[in-house]
C-alpha cells in the first residue's frame, strides 16, 4: 500500500499571505482592518488570520462587468468612512 500523506491546503492565512492572495500590500490590508472596511478576520491568540473563503467573498463584492455595472457590493478604500478629518499639526 502507498501511504502518501494527503496535501494540506491552508484554510487560514496570516496578513502577508492574505495580502498576496488579494493582490494588496500587507499595510493596506492592515489599514482595512483598522478602519473596518476589509474582509472578516479572526484573532487567534495574538495572531490575525483570514479565512480564504472570507477573502474571496470580500473580493467578490467588487466584481463588475463594465464601468456602468453597479455590482452587488462596494469594496471601500482603506480609509475612514465617517468623514472624520484629524486636526492639522503645524
Amino acid at each position: 500500500m502507498d501511504a502518501r500523506p494527503t496535501p494540506v491546503t491552508a484554510r487560514f492565512l496570516r496578513t502577508p499571505d492574505a495580502a498576496v492572495h488579494l493582490g494588496l500590500s500587507a499595510r493596506t490590508l492592515e489599514k482595512h482592518r483598522c478602519f473596518g472596511t476589509g474582509p472578516v478576520y479572526r484573532k487567534l491568540g495574538g495572531r490575525i488570520v483570514y479565512s480564504v473563503t472570507d477573502l474571496d467573498a470580500w473580493a467578490e463584492q467588487g466584481l463588475r462587468r463594465s464601468t456602468s455595472d453597479p455590482g452587488k457590493g462596494i469594496v471601500h478604500p482603506a480609509k475612514r468612512l465617517d468623514g472624520y478629518t484629524p486636526p492639522v499639526r503645524r
